[in-house]
């Protein structure tokens, strides 16, 4: 988890683990900071993950994502 006392920008966080990599949210993010893994979870599924920077916070992602708790956007 973040301390939000230390964000200067909005932060992504997705649960590799929860995704399903169904790429709603690629399809979705204005900023295009999120991409799919190479890798695979535990459930077999190529997880999206967060770029790392320049997200604006919108939520947009968090609201296309089916499954509750893969994604979170945290804000300064």
């Amino acid at each position: 988890m973040t301390d939000k006392t230390t964000l200067t920008e909005p932060l992504l966080e997705i649960d590799p683990e929860l995704c399903k990599g169904c790429q709603l949210c690629l399809a979705v993010c204005p900023k295009s900071v999120i991409a799919v893994s190479d890798k695979l979870n535990s459930s077999s599924y190529h997880p999206a993950y967060y770029l790392g920077a320049d997200c604006n916070g919108c939520g947009l992602c968090f609201y296309a994502c089916p499954e509750p708790g893969a994604i979170r956007v945290v804000k300064p």
